[in-house]
């Protein structure tokens, strides 16, 4: 299924998203022909069962969809959306096959009076429950249907919410893309469910950082592609410049810090095919954020000012690069976290860890603050 996925994805995005749309997009467009095509490839609830609307794809079969659409600057929110229509596949609820938002912080908070064993089961929520709060951060939150959140607690609840009840903030990251704030105020829910066990209230951390972890891995390979491809064809002092030292010495830096983010973002989709694997999430976070770092400065490097032209596809995979570094935990975030649980393991429990890729004291709790 994972080739299959892979190849489809890649041709869709390399016909249909194209630098032009791209830049269009960046100044308020919705690539509405776009989605209709991600629409119909089923690509959106692909992670759901297939008795809710999905096709009970794995995380390892979906690993090389979410690489593409950081590879070919997708603008659109189908990485979110495989997430969201995942967890409500968790939580027994139907997969939605429409734009969906997750929130990178929340303050949501229900109605004291209908926070109790109402929620033991999936189910569409009577009209007096309310919904409070604010979602922080929805990338592309103005264009989304629905946004799925998970309001934290003795018995965490997931909750999907129109977007039209919400006042809307209207935001940007440096790429360009959407990432607006969404106040809900007495909202009614379209649907609650209670969390599963296996999951804590952060799943949503967890899992949107592993999702940046692909796609800064497709973006770095990308930049790599397009320095490689610059420095092959330039010419200077009559020789291309990728026979210089200095830039086979940036080429080299570059593929090595590429790799690894593969590599380690890769393991964190394969280790989550059961529960979301903690300690491959977040060295893969710290591997992608650190190489976005380097890679971004040394392509800007090998391509001299050109790479910065609005013209120029550099800058559109790079300025991705320095966002999504940052989003759902940056670099010092998640280096601190892995660091804390691996001293808290202390010294006997390193080597059992790495072996194993089980660290108990990273895995995500209900209780734990961001």
């Amino acid at each position: 299924m994972r080739e299959l996925f892979e190849s489809t994805i890649d041709r869709l995005l390399a016909d249909m998203a194209t630098p032009e749309l791209i830049r269009h997009c960046e100044v308020g467009h919705w690539p509405t022909e776009l989605w209709t095509a991600i629409e119909a490839s089923g690509f959106a609830v692909a992670a759901a069962p297939e008795a809710l609307g999905g096709s009970d794809a794995t995380w390892g079969d979906l690993y090389g969809v979410v690489k593409a659409a950081g590879r070919h600057n997708l603008p659109l929110p189908l990485p979110e959306t495989i997430l969201a229509n995942w967890l409500l596949g968790q939580c027994g609820l139907e997969a939605r096959n429409e734009p969906l938002g997750i929130a990178m912080r929340s303050t949501l908070s229900l109605d004291a009076a209908t926070s109790g064993a109402f929620f033991d089961v999936p189910w569409v929520a009577p009209t007096d429950t309310r919904v409070h709060g604010i979602l922080f951060d929805v990338p592309w939150g103005r264009n989304v249907n629905h946004v799925v959140a998970v309001i934290p607690g003795e018995k965490a609840i997931l909750v999907v919410l129109a977007r039209s009840d919400a006042e809307i903030s209207t935001k940007r990251n440096t790429a360009g893309e959407p990432r607006d704030d969404l106040c809900f105020k007495n909202a009614v829910p379209i649907a609650t469910a209670p969390l599963p066990g296996h999951l804590s209230d952060d799943v949503l951390w967890w899992g949107g950082s592993m999702l940046r972890s692909a796609q800064m891995a497709g973006a770095l390979e990308a930049a790599l592609d397009l320095s490689t491809r610059y420095a092959t064809e330039r010419v200077q002092f009559g020789k291309p410049i990728s026979t210089f030292q200095a830039i086979q010495h940036q080429l080299a830096q570059m593929a090595q810090q590429t790799g690894s983010a593969i590599v380690s973002a890769e393991a964190a989709f394969t280790e989550s095919d059961g529960p979301l694997a903690a300690w491959q999430i977040a060295a893969a976070k710290v591997c992608g954020a650190e190489a976005a770092g380097t890679v971004a400065a040394m392509a800007h490097a090998v391509h001299g000012a050109i790479g910065f032209t609005h013209e120029h596809a550099l800058q559109l995979g790079t300025r991705r690069l320095w966002a999504w570094r940052s989003e759902f935990g940056n670099l010092g975030h998640w280096a601190q976290r892995l660091g804390r649980a691996v001293a808290q393991g202390g010294a006997a429990l390193l080597w059992p860890a790495v072996t194993s890729g089980q660290l108990t004291a990273l895995t995500s709790s209900r209780t734990d603050t961001k």
